[in-house]
């Protein structure tokens, strides 16, 4: 029997083959398990994204669970891990199921647990629920239609809640005088509906439904985003460009230039705006592929920095349980104060629209602002599809601490926290790490100039392949 495991963002397999119906009944029966042998409420939230499959894996989700008791409300339509989370929270649920895969391509399908706080359940539950996942599992039954009748499942709206939930929080005139400049990429994916809604002016791109995101995986790094900036470029009244991920948890941004603007630049703006201008503060905990401009910015403004491992739920177990003013990953993922511990690419889209419209800048200007604090600077990253064999061969190598060179640059010390981060004799440095949900080797550097971490990249490429 296949045994399921949860990466680093919960569990994700190939539609059909490991993703079936039998599989996620499994994790769904488990699931049950958990929330009746806690002291957590027995309801559960379930949604579902864009993806091939979405609405039926969500229903047997659903059967499942209220064939154990647990009180479903499913969602009435394709909807954002966010919004599932934002749910949870808001109903007191015990729980929040998505069946997504995030960014990954699209032959694959996922399943995320959420907690009733309103972001990932932590690891430690879990591996709760993995360990009571079953060898084999008879279907429930009961039909959904059956528990649909007698109520121990109903629908919910949870886009029109989190759209409340919106209209709450920002200053919706000053998203409306600036939102016809804003370029929205949809990938396909689940932002699409509340992004028209939120801002109906924008000009949206891949905004309907197409399960195949046309082969493309709905990552929003800048290899899958081809359009966003030529249409930007094109006409001088685009101020802005947001892009998010299959499950709009992950933010992709432009400028007005047409450029595409990384998560690290990202990371500081946010910063800088929620403590000037929102008057808020609180520790900043930050993924070990962050740049070190991060913590340079924290130390001039006094602020607390923590590094943890890769992987969002590791995050959010500082947010649910400290005073944490942003949460941030290399990849996109970030949560702020005023919102739920939670990535969510439309939340941060509209946060740095709100940023350019407070401040009259463009979002070019405001980075230049940035850099007069923090200095200039680039994080680059290579994604090496190897075998097996290979990428473990690197890694031993990396921790028998064998690397003390790639090309011209001298390693001076390492770091391990997750991955391996070799500290160079310039101040630059190259991290190389397995990816956690995909087979790939990770290689990432941080240098004065895109340049000069392309430079770092091809050294370290050459002698690891070597």
């Amino acid at each position: 029997m296949y045994q399921i495991k949860f990466g680093t963002d919960g569990w994700r397999e190939i539609i059909a083959d490991e993703f079936t119906v039998a599989n996620v009944r499994r994790v769904a029966n488990a699931t049950g398990q958990w929330l009746n042998n806690s002291d957590l409420p027995k309801s559960c939230v379930v949604g579902y994204d864009c993806r091939f499959g979405g609405e039926m894996f969500a229903k047997e989700t659903a059967r499942q669970l209220a064939a154990q008791g647990i009180q479903v409300i499913i969602s009435n339509g394709f909807v954002s891990t966010p919004m599932i989370s934002l749910a949870a929270n808001q109903l007191n649920s015990g729980a929040g199921i998505i069946l997504t895969a995030s960014h990954n391509p699209p032959t694959y399908n996922g399943y995320k647990i959420k907690a009733n706080y309103g972001g990932p359940a932590i690891p430690s539950e879990v591996t709760k629920v993995e360990n009571l996942i079953p060898n084999d599992l008879v279907a429930a039954g009961d039909t959904f239609e059956s528990y649909l009748n007698n109520g121990m499942i109903e629908y919910g709206d949870f886009e029109t809640m989190y759209y409340n939930h919106c209209i709450n929080q920002f200053d919706m005139d000053a998203l409306s005088s600036i939102s016809s400049g804003l370029v929205y990429d949809a990938m396909y994916g689940a932002g699409q509906s509340i992004v028209k809604r939120l801002l109906p002016e924008a000009t949206i791109l891949h905004g309907n439904h197409n399960p195949g995101f046309e082969g493309r995986a709905p990552e929003p790094i800048l290899k899958n985003l081809p359009e966003i900036g030529p249409l930007i470029q094109s006409k001088e009244s685009y101020l802005c460009g947001l892009a998010t991920d299959g499950d709009a948890d992950r933010i992709g941004w432009f400028d007005e230039k047409g450029n595409f603007v990384d998560s690290h630049h990202l990371i500081l703006l946010l910063i800088e705006y929620l403590t000037t201008f929102k008057g808020y503060s609180g520790k900043v905990v930050k993924s070990f592929s962050v740049s070190d401009k991060v913590q340079k910015l924290c130390d001039l403004k006094g602020l607390e920095a923590i590094t943890t491992k890769i992987g969002f739920k590791y995050i959010c177990e500082y947010m649910v349980t400290e005073d944490v003013l942003i949460g941030a990953e290399e990849s996109g993922g970030i949560a702020i104060k005023g919102h739920i511990p939670e990535r969510d690419g439309v939340w941060m889209g509209l946060v740095l629209m709100e940023y350019m419209a407070k401040t009259g800048k463009t979002v070019s200007q405001l980075i230049e602002d940035m850099y007069s604090k923090v200095g200039s600077f680039a994080v680059e990253r290579y994604d090496l599809h190897l075998t097996n064999e290979l990428k473990e061969s690197i890694i031993e190598k990396c921790k028998s601490r064998s690397y003390n060179s790639f090309g011209s640059f001298n390693v001076v010390s390492v770091e391990d926290v997750d991955g391996f981060k070799f500290r160079l004799h310039d101040g630059s440095w190259v991290m190389i790490r397995p990816s956690g949900t995909e087979p790939v080797l990770r290689v990432y550097s941080e240098a004065s100039s895109s340049a000069a971490s392309f430079a770092i990249l091809d050294a370290t490429k050459a002698t690891i392949l070597n």
